[in-house]
């Protein structure tokens, strides 16, 4: 790909429009009354973004962070932390409109994409539930009607080496064929100071492929396959001590260290209780699909349906703060298998007179099991193997759902959706205090976690847009959105299940073993404009939410042992706005932009019962943050070299830990990106150069309740090379 549509966009000087579906319609996007960023495969490919985690510092109030537990998405200030079997997320992660649950999963290889659509702001009604924050839909290229075929290799510093296939093939008039592969493999970006041989986590190795199939059924009718596979083998151990970049942890006043990146991504935590061992990941997931439509006239029905499993076996060596002066070395070892079936049914008008409406019905399951093992917390008195034997876990989910858009007048149009869910969760498991690491009835002890839940609500969404102009729209919306409720480890009084009971001493009171569903409302309004003969765009937003009872997630003491808990945080508020857009001023100059202003805060919260959050921001919300971007085509004689920058400037923010009363602050940052494109004339292949994290300076992405924290990439780059014919 890549420098081949870049040039080609660059010399044309009008913004192009994008086609996308986040109403669950074809439509341009300018056209499209949401706040949305959209970035196709081409514009993903050459920014060198193959993976989720890279799309946040392109996109206005979006992080998305590659923690040790998986994929972290915060949009707008409001995140998740429980990537446990029982948590849900805030903003729903689709592949190809299939809910994918687990975050662990989710940081998926980008190869062979069409684009991807990032709506903000809740999207109940549509997308259902788990979209408070909003939704990220990774949508893959299907198969097309001509020859196709493209191959790359990329190399680059940390033993970076890449390779990429794809081929599309037209068998017939009723059926093309396509598959796609993906190898990505570096070493890791961290240092191992803690006077063993082993190799340390943010390291990456992973293989993915896709096959697909559409199938014409007759004229009215099609159906498209898919199959994807993905095996990932890296390292749990990518997370450094807090201390790495923060002084004055112990004393509950975390303050910025300004340590250079090499001493920020060394390991140097020797544990003086165990000795580590050599830590790994072994994911596997797969997925098949199954997307039809049949026109039927005056409606188009679709259905989707999909089945997706995933496995995951991992070891890692722990920093495991115990005391404010005191951390501990321990191993936790973790097995755990996954599936998930879900289906939709949907009817949509063809959008012909002056009323537009679609409705649905949505059936989704998921049923997974897990052992979490942990050692070496004698010190803490506890026995030798701290256990949680979990499952089955089972999610269930149905909706019915319906949206109509009436056109009042030629320019004033208005939207009316609504959807109710119905939630069924239950598990049951253990916690066991082992001498070895097999159950023995005579010497071990477990205690019952067991625990169902059934919640249900009804979200919806008004608004309506008018078109100020024929290149300009304006819209508004109230919309709410809901997160189901769950629960912790623990059991109710009198409650047995799988031969353990739950005497009234060891049992969890109801409201620390369940917390409430989360819910928003949502104010919002934007307008889309395309000006200056098109060579211009923006994209404006202005909103503000309404949460109660944001769903919080750390590590706190139950029953004298570490569980990890979620609870409710009471109330939060959230506003901001929201700028983004291009400039064409000549055939061979492009700038892009993005403005983005957030205030969000905790109106009423405590942690503990005793201190006050009011106030305080909510996790990786800054203040402000601007993104400017500029690209050049030069014509050479022999061809054509494009040019490329992004920068991205963050205001600072917080990483809390709620359960420690501690609060991190990440100083204000600058990150910049370049990239250098070489095509010469008439010919298949480019050649691209890229450099990404020019300022070599790292940050915490995550920080866990013992002070694990996860930093963020170094400065990486890369050479690339592309054929396509």
């Amino acid at each position: 790909m890549t420098l081949s549509l870049v040039l080609a966009g660059l010399a044309r000087a009008q913004i192009q429009e994008v086609t996308v579906t986040a109403q669950r319609e074809p439509a341009l996007e300018s056209r499209t009354p949401v706040a949305m960023s959209t970035l196709s495969g081409e514009q993903l490919s050459a920014a060198g973004i193959d993976t989720p985690a890279g799309l946040g510092t392109r996109l206005p109030n979006v992080e998305f962070d590659n923690a040790a537990d998986g994929l972290r998405i915060t949009i707008r200030g409001v995140s998740n932390a429980d990537a446990t079997e029982k948590g849900d997320p805030s903003a729903a992660f689709l592949l190809d409109g299939v809910y994918i649950a687990r975050p662990q999963i989710q940081n998926l290889s980008f190869y062979d994409l069409e684009r991807v659509e990032v709506l903000r702001g809740p999207q109940g009604t549509l997308y259902g539930r788990n979209t408070t924050a909003g939704v990220v839909n990774v949508i893959a290229k299907a198969p097309v009607d001509r020859f196709e075929a493209a191959a790359a290799v990329e190399a680059g510093n940390y033993a970076s080496r890449k390779a990429e296939v794809m081929l599309n093939v037209p068998v017939d008039h009723m059926l093309a064929l396509r598959a796609a592969l993906s190898y990505n493999r570096h070493d890791s970006y961290l240092t191992n100071a803690q006077h063993t041989s082993h190799t340390l986590g943010k390291d990456r190795d992973d293989l993915s492929v896709r096959l697909s199939a559409r199938l014409l059924l007759g004229g009215d009718a099609s159906l498209l396959l898919r199959y994807d596979h993905a095996s990932i083998d890296d390292n749990n151990d990518s997370f450094v001590p807090d201390t790495n970049f923060y002084n004055g942890v112990a004393s509950g006043k975390p303050v910025w260290n300004g340590a250079a990146t090499g001493a920020q991504l060394t390991n140097a935590f020797v544990p003086p209780n165990a000795v580590p061992e050599q830590g790994y990941s072994h994911k596997t997931g797969d997925g098949v699909s199954a997307d039809l439509r049949w026109n039927l006239g005056a409606l188009t029905l679709y259905y989707l349906g999909a089945h997706r499993g995933y496995r995951h076996d991992a070891l890692a060596n722990f920093y495991y703060r115990v005391a404010p002066q005191l951390a501990l070395g321990v191993r936790q070892t973790f097995s755990g298998d996954y599936t998930q079936n879900s289906h939709e049914l949907r009817v949509a008008t063809g959008g012909g007179g002056p009323l537009s409406a679609q409705a649905g019905l949505y059936w989704f399951r998921e049923s997974s099991s897990q052992l979490y093992a942990f050692r070496d917390l004698e010190p803490v008195g506890l026995p030798p193997y701290y256990v949680f034997p979990h499952g089955p876990t089972e999610a269930a989910s149905k909706a019915v759902f319906g949206q109509a858009t009436w056109r009042v007048s030629e320019r004033l149009r208005a939207t009316a959706g609504a959807r109710y869910t119905d939630d069924d969760k239950s598990h049951v498991g253990s916690t066991n205090f082992q001498q070895s690491a097999v159950f023995n009835p005579a010497t071990d002890v477990r205690l019952l976690n067991a625990a169902s839940l059934h919640s249900s609500q009804t979200t919806w969404r008004l608004g309506a847009d008018y078109d100020l102009a024929p290149a300009t729209l304006l819209y508004g919306a109230a919309a709410t959105g809901y997160k189901a409720g769950g629960f912790n480890d623990g059991c109710l009084a009198g409650v047995t299940q799988q031969g353990m009971s739950c005497p009234a001493a060891l049992a969890v009171p109801a409201q620390t073993l369940f917390y409430r569903p989360e819910t928003v409302r949502s104010y919002e309004a934007g307008l889309k404009t395309r000006y200056w003969d098109r060579k211009g765009s923006l994209n404006l937003s202005v909103f503000h939410y309404d949460y109660s009872n944001l769903q919080l997630s750390g590590v706190a003491m139950v029953q004298g042992a570490p569980r990890f808990v979620t609870a409710n945080a009471g109330q939060a508020s959230v506003r901001g706005l929201e700028a983004e857009g291009q400039l064409a001023p000549t055939a061979r100059d492009r700038v892009s932009y993005a403005l983005a202003l957030l205030d969000a805060h905790y109106v009423r919260y405590s942690p503990d019962g005793v201190h006050d959050w009011a106030g305080n921001k909510l996790d990786r919300s800054p203040a402000h943050s601007l993104t400017l971007g500029y690209e050049h085509s030069f014509r050479l004689a022999g061809g054509e070299l494009a040019a490329g920058v992004r920068a991205r400037r963050s205001a600072s923010a917080v990483i809390a830990v709620p359960s420690q009363l501690l609060q991190y602050r990440i100083p204000a940052y600058t990150e910049s990106d370049a990239t250098l494109g070489y095509r010469p004339a008439g010919a298949n292949w480019t050649l691209s150069a890229r450099v990404r994290n020019i300022e070599d300076q790292v940050r915490p992405i995550s920080i866990d309740s013992f002070g694990m924290a996860v930093p963020g990439d170094p400065r990486t780059f890369s050479l690339r090379l592309d054929y396509r014919i």
